[in-house]
């Protein structure tokens, strides 16, 4: 039996949503299992932006940091997609938290349901068996390289694409351990023939590979993954 304290993001948009159903299974498998959960919750994204100014408030970060776990909804909002010129985003809050809380392995499963295969604009007969799983890195690269400023009175922007050996290995060693437990299959997906953070990247991801002699490591560009995916 658990006893666990689980902060609830609702956020924006479908977020609350998704999360009140997310607390309504939780509580049943407390009641299921004899846990105890007991859940608070806080603002982030656009939501806490309408209430306190600050897309992640400090009340926020602080419960976070002190959770056995977080149940995050979504966080974004249509009124600030096409105005560049707003300098507090939703969007800040979610990049904050990664960072905060050292949030850099985003895992994404991909399975096909019979029932839900129609939905897709993708051909059942090409959906059908899919079964992917996607290792994702969230707190390196561009999203938060230094320097990202306006230049020349505003006229050149700069984004910096920003990696070290150590993120590229703790999120391979991640996806290799994931392989080890299903078909032990890794394709690493860079831009490596133009990108010099992708060079790093693929050599790292190499060195990570002899640790792990029972998985076949495919290397590929992000554009020939993405047409391999339907095709």
């Amino acid at each position: 039996m658990a006893n666990k304290n689980i902060v609830i993001l609702g956020g924006d948009g479908i977020g609350p949503e998704v999360t009140a159903w997310g607390n309504d299974v939780l509580k049943n498998i407390a009641d299921a299992f004899g846990h105890t959960f007991s859940f608070q919750n806080h603002l982030i994204g656009h939501a806490a932006i309408e209430a306190t100014g600050d897309p992640l408030p400090d009340e926020t970060l602080d419960a976070c940091k002190a959770a056995d776990a977080i149940l995050l909804g979504a966080v974004g909002h249509p009124m600030y997609d096409n105005d560049p010129s707003k300098k507090v985003r939703p969007e800040q809050g979610l990049l904050k938290i990664r960072k905060s809380l050292g949030l850099y392995t985003n895992i994404r499963p991909i399975q096909i349901f019979d029932e839900l295969a129609h939905a897709s604009s993708i051909k059942p007969e090409i959906l059908m068996g899919s079964d992917i799983l996607f290792f994702r890195e969230l707190t390196g690269g561009i999203y938060f390289g230094e320097p990202r400023e306006r230049q020349e009175n505003g006229e050149v922007a700069i984004d910096t694409m920003r990696y070290s050996k150590m993120e590229v290995r703790r999120i391979a060693e991640k996806a290799f351990d994931a392989a080890m437990t299903r078909r032990k299959i890794l394709h690493s997906i860079d831009k490596a023939n133009v990108l010099e953070s992708s060079r790093l990247w693929r050599e790292t991801v190499n060195e990570v590979a002899t640790d792990y002699p029972e998985v076949k490591l495919v290397h590929m560009f992000i554009d020939n993954a993405a047409m391999q995916l339907i095709k």
